[in-house]
């Protein structure tokens, strides 16, 4: 799926409440900017996302976006593509993206979605 000239989409864990409510919240925050994110659950769509070249099982593990420009960007560089489009979550999104805070960011995400995939018996 091709984003919209100046929008990115957002494919997420809509199974997840957690994700649902870090989405709310980045609408919330982003006001009249959300409309640039077009977000896609994830739920039931293995084949939608094989067609594009998104590994479904990434996909429940990372979040994943596609760009403008139609490039797919998975996990830490998806999460700066999205906090880049609010001020308010540019210094974060350049926080994260520091080379030494970056793999921290990391391997604190993938423990927390592994410990919730796992206690959900969906890993």
């Amino acid at each position: 799926m091709s984003p919209e000239p100046g929008k990115i989409t957002v494919y997420y864990d809509g199974a997840c409440p957690k994700c649902i409510k870090d989405r709310g919240n980045y609408e919330r925050l982003a006001g009249e900017r959300k409309s640039s994110v077009h977000w896609v659950d994830i739920t039931a769509r293995d084949t939608e996302l094989q067609e594009i070249g998104i590994d479904p099982q990434k996909a429940l593990t990372e979040l994943h976006v596609i760009d403008e420009n139609n490039n797919i960007l998975s996990e830490i560089d998806a999460y700066i593509a999205l906090m880049g489009r609010v001020p308010v979550l540019l210094p974060l999104a350049w926080f994260i993206g520091l080379p030494i805070i970056r793999p921290l960011i990391s391997r604190l995400y993938h423990w927390q979605v592994d410990r919730r995939l796992r206690r959900e018996g969906r890993l």
